[in-house]
């Protein structure tokens, strides 16, 4: 069944986490991704990177059949500093709806595929730069991760305990909802007014601006109150006994979300505790909470709490690992765990989160090798086999 970008093509010429994660998501949304891969050897500090090793397993997955990034997408092999490739580009962009790009600013103007020249070609072309500052300002040239972003946008000053440390999360704030999920929705904004003025615009998706975003809620709040938030305060944060997350029998973990009063009493009863109920607000008391929550629930393992717990109307459940996603019964039942069919088997893929009852998102196929359907892409484009061969040759496409 088409999805709701069905007919809606996107030239993707992303290489790290957030523009890949973006298209991944148009992707899934129905349109049909062309990932532009560069077939030339890596030169310089890419070459430089290329020839270390460090122990770094998500890099190596990259580039395989189970790479959730690259899947629902076809893969053209093109050397965009060669002019007759760059030619190539310009022809598929005149028909394209999307491009999708995460260079540092400039670059794509240096290569010769900047929103100036494709709007030439096609004014409803919507083009989408993925940066970590954005296209603008006195830090767009810095070069940056997730860790740098989330320290700018404010978000790392939340996250750690009291006056210490601030604690560094896995790279998913900036680099996939402030980056690849912020840069998606710019695109769908776009693609829907286009429908309207039958013009294409750029979206420009800063990483850091897009973890700012997130925080609307919690800097409002500091512009309400003038009062700055000490990080690790917040009740959020594991601060009081009834949101925290407990080891169990077993070794693992429950964690424990029942914060409003009525959810708080029904744990305490639970547990046989009735006597704690009256302290949910009492920061004086909470330790003696807390004691009583760690050994309550140190006597079962972290499945039976689960059982147990949820017997009643509170807020439990399991921190599960990634190893136990597909055996769990609502993964199951929400499909968000796939197997989809590879070149030696099925490929296990984390499913699409928004279910859409009449246009549902899908995973198609898996991530193709690079350049497997550069002759089928150019094939469409009106290009000859002959003309094909040439231009691989010549080293500027594969």
């Amino acid at each position: 069944m088409p999805g709701p970008l069905d007919g809606i093509t996107v030239l993707d010429l992303t290489r790290l986490a957030p523009g890949p994660y973006c298209t991944m998501i148009l992707g899934d949304l129905g349109a049909d991704v062309i990932r532009i891969h560069n077939p030339a050897p890596p030169d310089g500090r890419r070459a430089e990177q290329a020839g270390a090793a460090p122990d770094r397993p998500l890099i190596e997955w990259r580039g395989t059949e189970a790479d959730a990034l690259d899947r629902n997408k076809r893969s053209l092999g093109l050397n965009l500093k060669d002019e007759r490739a760059r030619q190539v580009f310009y022809g598929l962009a005149r028909d394209a709806d999307v491009v999708v790009e995460e260079m540092r600013p400039g670059v794509v103007k240096r290569l010769g595929v900047d929103y100036e020249t494709l709007r030439e070609l096609n004014k409803r072309i919507v083009y989408c730069s993925v940066t970590g500052f954005g296209q603008t300002g006195p830090y767009k040239l810095l070069a940056g991760h997730d860790l740098n972003y989330i320290g700018h946008a404010g978000a790392l000053s939340l996250i750690g305990e009291g006056s210490g440390r601030p604690v560094i999360p896995q790279n998913l704030i900036a680099d996939y909802a402030g980056g690849g999920l912020m840069a998606a929705m710019g695109v769908l904004a776009a693609l829907f007014e286009r429908e309207r003025s039958g013009e294409g615009q750029l979206v420009d998706a800063a990483m850091s601006d897009g973890v700012t975003y997130l925080l609307a809620q919690f800097i409002s709040a500091f512009y309400g109150n003038n009062e700055l938030p000490e990080r690790g305060s917040s009740i959020y944060t594991g601060t009081l006994p009834q949101y925290e997350v407990y080891e169990t029998a077993d070794g693992k973990w429950i964690t424990i979300g029942s914060l409003e009063p009525w959810f708080y009493a029904n744990l305490c009863r639970t547990i046989g505790r009735d006597d704690l109920i009256a302290y949910a607000w009492e920061r004086d008391k909470h330790p003696e909470v807390r004691d009583a929550f760690a050994a309550a629930f140190k006597a079962k393992t972290r499945d039976e709490l689960f059982a147990w717990l949820n017997e009643t109307d509170l807020c439990a459940n399991r921190m599960l690992e990634l190893d136990e996603l597909e055996h769990d019964p609502q993964i199951q039942d929400r499909e968000m765990i796939l197997e989809v069919p590879g070149a030696s088997g099925p490929v296990k893929q984390v499913g699409v989160a928004p279910k859409l009852s009449r246009t549902p998102l899908s995973v198609r196929t898996v991530a193709p090798k690079p350049g497997a359907h550069t002759d089928e892409i150019l094939g469409a484009a009106g290009y000859t086999d002959e003309q094909i061969d040439k231009l691989r040759e010549a080293g500027a496409v594969e």
